[in-house]
């Protein structure tokens, strides 16, 4: 695995004004709807985890995901360690397990939780959708690294809806008719 720096711009385009700050950066993308998932690997002997919505699928040939995780994060470390990852698409009813994942003390995050270990990767139970993947690339952009991996393993759940995080709130989806 091999971390690439990320390209650095020279100079600013002529269309570009200052750009905005974190704050409204962070209000601008709440429009976004995104689906949430947990990372999750393995630290020595035990699980680690976190909430993570910046997930994308990026190749068929060969099949590639990408998460962006925060440059200071345990669950990154421990990727960076392993070379895998688990993903695991949260279901519209497991709320409480993104906020789990997304605070608190990372020995707390699995404490009396079911999990299921698939290719030595820690998964949760009952997701909309899980996946082993093994690490291929990462790259720095900005505060956060972006790993790029390739599933090796993956179960879906045929009548489980996800849970959606839009202008600040869970969300289910619902059919347009």
């Amino acid at each position: 695995m091999v971390m690439l720096e990320a390209p650095r711009r020279t100079k600013r385009p002529p269309c570009a004004a200052e750009p905005c700050g974190a704050d409204e950066f962070r209000a601008l993308m709440s429009h976004w709807p995104t689906g949430v998932t947990v990372v999750t690997s393995r630290n020595e002997d035990k699980p680690v985890g976190c909430t993570v919505n910046s997930v994308m699928s990026v190749s068929l040939e060969p099949p590639l995901l990408v998460v962006a995780l925060a440059q200071g994060s345990n669950t990154l470390r421990a990727i960076e360690r392993t070379g895998a990852l688990g993903l695991n698409v949260l279901s519209a009813d497991q709320r409480e397990l993104c906020q789990r994942f997304a605070r608190g003390a990372q020995h707390e995050r699995f404490a009396q939780l079911p999990v299921r270990d698939e290719h030595e990767i820690p998964l949760l139970a009952d997701t909309a959708a899980a996946v082993v993947c093994a690490v291929t690339d990462t790259r720095s952009c900005g505060d956060h690294v972006l790993v790029v991996a390739e599933p090796v393993w993956h179960a879906e759940s045929e009548d489980s809806s996800p849970l959606i995080f839009h202008r600040s709130c869970y969300r289910r989806l619902g059919v347009l008719r």
